[in-house]
């Protein structure tokens, strides 16, 4: 692919600013549209298994708006058919009225000729009939989700309700004590947006320039891996997705910003926050490197005795910048800081507000610091802890 001339030049500034305008960041949060309107405006949040403080989809919101009630954060995904789950950057819940531009992935796991999983006889039938007459229902209900304790030993009917999600004729209506909830596309999804009607170009145009979109600007990487495209249906489109091209100092590689990012400089205040390492502000390990210099890695999946900052470390956002890592957990109403990276001791009032907010939406009245990398910056931080909780 030929790389058009870039209609500007961005400073490493301006574009980290782009960035966080962009994710939502800077300026007053718009509450009247809530977590929906978070939703919309990021295009998708990716769903994890890991709860220490919050689930990840439960913290995107949190870290944009403030303490938004969790039942109402869950409300807002699935009520009224609002939004679906699907395979986007990874299991991501998306607005529902994107299902039309997921056309393109469902036709190719219809075309897929290797599974994980081989689907028994009549099991996929089966799964649909009882959807049909009974739903909606999680894998538990349809017969089980699994043969045995291991965790990939799924069920017939675990692996037919799978498949047939990928597939797009069940989708997931919500998430119930982490199982998910499954019915039949046919009720779940509103008429007008039930179809596949789009061919591939322009499912994958629209994805492009959503992606461009919620990021601000971004490398063909950054715009691939947003909705976990290839490279090369990025080249084929991006030049109809309405995003424009750019060069940002420092990056090295050609990227696109959305035009309207441009027309003019982001204003108003920045957000102070623990984020979720699965926030799509910085859910890629390069990108964020390259935005912020902040390395960061999730080591839920390291083992023990290799970790470096921590089971669940979540960066901390200030200032329009990532000034440290806190590795949380909870002992009754106590949150608790068990190891901590600062910026200097600049970063320690930053880190205090974000630990106290955090600490009073999940209900803690109390926290503790145990470890911080700095030592001499103990006693600080949990001086201004204490004083925050009152």
């Amino acid at each position: 692919m030929t790389t058009p001339r870039p209609i500007a030049g961005l400073s490493a500034d301006e574009a980290r600013r782009i960035v966080l305008r962009a994710q939502g960041f800077i300026g007053a949060p718009d509450r009247r549209s809530g977590v929906r309107g978070i939703l919309r405006h990021l295009g998708a949040i990716q769903l994890d298994t890991i709860s220490v403080l919050a689930r990840s989809h439960e913290l995107v919101p949190y870290a944009r708006l403030g303490a938004v009630g969790r039942r109402a954060v869950e409300d807002a995904y699935w009520q009224d058919t609002h939004s679906f789950e699907y395979w986007s950057h990874a299991a991501c819940i998306l607005p529902i009225e994107e299902w039309p531009h997921f056309a393109f992935r469902r036709r190719a796991y219809r075309n897929r000729p290797h599974w994980n999983h081989d689907l028994p006889d009549g099991a996929y039938d089966q799964v649909i009939k009882q959807l049909r007459s009974e739903g909606p229902l999680t894998a538990t209900e349809l017969g089980g989700a699994k043969k045995t304790n291991d965790w990939w030993d799924w069920s017939g009917s675990k692996v037919a309700v799978e498949r047939a999600l990928m597939y797009g004729e069940v989708v997931c209506v919500e998430r119930r004590g982490w199982k998910r909830v499954y019915d039949l596309a046919e009720r779940a999804v509103p008429d007008d947006l039930l179809h596949d009607e789009l061919d591939d170009t322009e499912c994958l145009r629209r994805l492009v320039g959503l992606a461009g979109r919620s990021l601000g600007v971004g490398t063909r990487a950054d715009i691939a891996d947003y909705h976990r495209l290839k490279g090369e249906q990025v080249d084929a489109v991006i030049a109809e997705s309405g995003l424009v091209p750019v060069s940002v100092e420092g990056w090295g590689k050609p990227a696109w910003a959305d035009p309207a990012a441009l027309e003019t400089p982001p204003r108003g205040r920045h957000r102070t926050t623990l984020l979720s390492p699965f926030d799509s502000l910085i859910w890629e390990r390069a990108r964020t490197e390259r935005i912020f210099g902040f390395t960061h890695r999730l080591e839920a999946y390291v083992p023990k005795q290799k970790r470096v900052h921590g089971y669940f470390a979540m960066p901390v956002l200030a200032g329009g910048r990532l000034v440290g890592r806190v590795d949380p957990a909870r002992e009754g109403r106590t949150l608790v800081a068990k190891q901590v990276t600062l910026d200097g001791p600049k970063a320690v009032p930053a880190v205090a507000q974000a630990l106290a907010e955090a600490a009073t939406w999940v209900d803690c009245t109390d926290a503790r610091v145990e470890r911080v990398d700095t030592p001499e910056l103990r006693d600080p931080l949990a001086q201004e802890l204490a004083r925050l909780l009152g």
